[in-house]
């Protein structure tokens, strides 16, 4: 494990090199379980628990609703490999979209995850390009930089355990989480 993680580390320290890394992005602390590094905010490490339930995600009595903000849908899904946000994730994102451009102060962590095929190294990327993808879209909305951090699991944190098609498309997802 620890020489996947470094592994992982040179990795995305050459892509950060080569000016892949979002520019002028501030960076909020990771939550408490994981390690990150202070300059990405990738996390290289899951933990023993799945994520979902252990109170990273926002939860219902502690998301706003009321005035046209119904954040009870917290999760966007995407398909095998895929950075594409289909019709249900954008209703997800127009969600938070509305509520952020309208509350400058608040903030949320986009956590991407993968299933659990491929290596360590290309899920950290592909939930780093879903996480990255949200954020595009919500920036073209007019949330701010200020307002958004990003973190990859990839594979480390499913949603649900298995090696079935029903529980790779759950674990395929960016999860909207207070910092």
């Amino acid at each position: 494990m620890n020489r996947n993680l470094a592994l992982a580390a040179v990795l995305f320290a050459a892509f950060a090199a080569t000016g892949c890394a979002s520019k002028g992005a501030k960076e909020l602390p990771p939550p408490p379980s994981s390690d990150s590094s202070a300059n990405t905010g990738i996390s290289t490490s899951g933990t023993s628990g799945y994520g979902v339930g252990d109170g990273s995600a926002l939860n219902s009595s502690a998301t706003p609703t009321g005035a046209g903000y119904d954040l009870s849908a917290k999760i966007v899904y995407f398909g095998y490999d895929s950075a594409d946000i289909d019709t249900a994730g954008q209703g997800v994102i127009a969600s938070y979209g509305r509520y952020l451009t309208a509350t400058p102060s608040a903030k949320v962590r986009l956590e991407g995850h993968t299933d659990e095929r491929g290596s360590a190294e290309y899920n950290i990327a592909l939930g780093e390009r879903r996480a990255q993808t949200v954020a595009r879209e919500l920036k073209a909305i007019g949330v701010t930089d200020s307002q958004l951090s990003v973190i990859s699991y990839g594979k480390e944190r499913p949603a649900v355990p298995g090696s079935s098609e029903a529980a790779y498309s759950k674990n395929r997802r960016v999860e909207v989480a207070q910092p």
